[in-house]
């Protein structure tokens, strides 16, 4: 590895630790490397942009490809570049008025776009996948070596009861309120699955961060 090499590892290193430094407090380091990281990320999202979306999408539909020769079966994309550019005078005192219309069209569009996709991937196939049953087979081992079948029976339960808890019309008192209990310990355990999991991610990241600036180190030694 030649010396360009080390210094760009180098300067990972820095930030690495410039981050790292904001477990003790709050210092300059760190807002360096937090004002490093923003404008690096923006810069690389808006090149990524162009290039991916608004480029293909619009300019080369309007324009002949690496020219400004326009065209003429694509004159309809001329309507959301209006658009677009009338978003911009949201930064400005007089004519932000206008850009609600760009907005207003857009988040109409998104939201109906959107909301058929969300229902189909959060709602119903989460529906679908706890009680088809697709796992069920009594000669599969599953946790704990009990059936795996058993547990597809046991996870239909437990959803039951966690919808059950949120069903505030019935007051929580009974055999009702036992069965919502049971749906709180379900939900508990979700969450802590979910934290311990975020955690496990977390540890993995510093942990390829260490391995990261230990390389270095040993490779700036072996260089000495």
């Amino acid at each position: 590895m030649g010396l360009t090499e080390i210094l760009w590892q180098g300067l990972g290193v820095f930030f690495t630790l410039a981050v790292l430094s904001f477990l003790y407090k709050d210092n300059p380091f760190y807002k360096f490397a937090e004002h490093v990281v923003v404008g690096v990320s923006a810069g690389y999202f808006v090149i990524i942009l162009y290039y991916t979306s608004l480029r293909p999408s619009l300019f080369d539909k309007l324009f002949l490809e690496n020219t400004w020769t326009p065209t003429t079966g694509h004159l309809h994309y001329l309507i959301p570049l209006v658009l677009g550019i009338l978003m911009w005078t949201r930064f400005s005192k007089k004519w932000s008025w206008v850009s609600r219309y760009s907005i207003a069209l857009y988040i109409g569009i998104a939201t109906g776009v959107s909301i058929p996709l969300e229902m189909k991937n959060r709602v119903i196939e989460q529906v679908r996948g706890t009680v088809l049953l697709t796992d069920f087979a009594w000669s599969k081992t599953g946790m704990l070596g009990l059936p795996a079948g058993l547990w597809d029976v046991v996870l239909i339960i437990l959803v039951v009861c966690a919808l059950i808890y949120f069903y505030f019309s019935k007051e929580h008192k009974g055999w009702f309120g036992g069965v919502a209990k049971v749906g709180i310990y379900t939900l508990m355990i979700g969450f802590g699955a979910s934290f311990g999991l975020t955690v496990m991610a977390r540890l993995s990241l510093f942990i390829d961060r260490v391995q990261f600036v230990n390389n270095w180190v040993s490779l700036v030694i072996s260089k000495l």
